[in-house]
């Protein structure tokens, strides 16, 4: 069952023709979180899903321009009809979709993995970036100015994988895919759609980081991380250019994690 609850605050950025809206998933924590205040502190209203109606409250108390808090699981259809018909009603509109909802599962032999781990991270990671991007679609053909974007969270994960990772690692190389067939598919509507590829954010996900994580080598390392904020600032960046153009992708990583030679 999905639920709402507004809150309002002070615009802090220059007007606009009209109000810019996004949404963003998995709005809660982390990455998502930092991503819904910046919006907001640029003068976005804002509209943050995630499952924990606790932590949605938070950062919708957070907010410096109007906000909406919605509960709902993304690899629902039902859900996430309700998630955008909810913004469409407070606000009019949908200018930008963060597709930031994201899992992963334990770092665990493919073959001692359970197939409902498998199951639903490609519900969270893949089906539920599909049908957001769906309902977004379809909400930014019809508005009047039409058009919008959206901004796929892919991860690093989609250039290369960490041991014992499929799902993830499957799901996120799919992200790819599915942003470059949407950014085609877009341009007749003028709709946008990029990705950003992320490195190790410090978040409640990535904690383990700091004291160490398996490395291709067998060996466990601690591996650097960077603030969260300035994911963020890279996510304002791709949600502020014209709507002539785009960031396709975008990597944003810690400096010295891993990721950039052999492992």
């Amino acid at each position: 069952m999905t639920e709402q609850q507004g809150a309002t605050g002070a615009h802090t950025a220059a007007s606009h023709p009209f109000d810019r809206v996004a949404i963003i998933t998995g709005g809660g924590t982390g990455i998502g979180r930092a991503c819904a205040l910046a919006l907001s502190d640029a003068g976005w209203k804002t509209v943050v899903c995630g499952r924990r109606r606790e932590l949605l409250d938070e950062v919708v108390d957070q907010c410096a321009a109007d906000s909406l808090a919605v509960t709902a699981d993304v690899s629902d259809p039902t859900d996430v009809d309700a998630l955008f018909a909810a913004a469409v009603e407070q606000f009019g509109r949908v200018d930008l979709l963060f597709n930031n909802a994201g899992m992963g599962t334990r770092p665990v032999p493919v073959d001692e993995l359970p197939i409902a781990d498998w199951m639903a991270t490609v519900g969270v990671n893949l089906t539920g970036s599909w049908l957001c991007a769906r309902a977004a679609f379809a909400q930014m053909k019809r508005q009047r100015p039409s058009g919008g974007r959206i901004i796929n969270n892919g991860s690093v994960s989609a250039q290369t994988p960490r041991p014992h990772s499929s799902p993830y690692t499957a799901t996120k190389h799919a992200i790819t895919g599915l942003t470059k067939a949407l950014s085609l598919e877009g341009r007749d509507h003028g709709i946008t759609v990029g990705q950003i590829d992320i490195g190790n954010a410090e978040s409640p996900l990535t904690a383990p980081m700091a004291t160490g994580v398996p490395q291709p080598d067998g060996s466990i390392r601690a591996e650097p991380l960077m603030d969260v904020d300035d994911v963020a600032r890279a996510v304002l960046y791709m949600a502020e250019l014209p709507a002539d153009t785009n960031v396709l992708t975008m990597t944003v990583m810690a400096n010295g994690m891993p990721l950039v030679g052999r492992g």
